[in-house]
């Protein structure tokens, strides 16, 4: 059962990914790119979710691990699409931006679980 605090980021995870479809329906862009952008920033909030539902610590930990990895690949396709419109988009930089906030706090959750695990 998720907390009220996962519950929170999980609607903003939620946030970011409509935020981005909507914006990625706006560009023109590669359909190819669209989507592989699209299946990361999903696949994040998702793995997330999950993650408060796991059977394990050992579960939750692996689903944490996706969802970072899901937010590293995020980052990459964002790269992507920003060198393709060849110019500043103040959209897509909230967005990065709220990727890294996510990749940090996935990274926070991971180091503190392998730590209270050694003690």
């Amino acid at each position: 059962m998720a907390s009220e605090r996962s519950e929170k980021i999980i609607q903003e995870m939620v946030s970011l990914s409509v935020q981005t479809i909507k914006l990625m329906e706006k560009l023109k862009l590669p359909l190819s790119v669209k989507d592989q952008l699209t299946r990361a920033i999903t696949s994040v909030g998702a793995n997330f979710s999950e993650a408060q539902d796991a059977s394990s610590k050992k579960d939750f930990l692996n689903k944490i691990y996706i969802a970072k990895k899901e937010a590293s690949e995020t980052k990459y396709w964002l790269a992507i699409v920003s060198e393709l419109i060849g110019q500043t988009n103040v959209e897509l930089e909230i967005i990065r931006q709220e990727v890294q906030r996510f990749t940090m706090m996935l990274q926070k959750i991971v180091n503190t679980s392998k730590e209270s695990n050694r003690t």
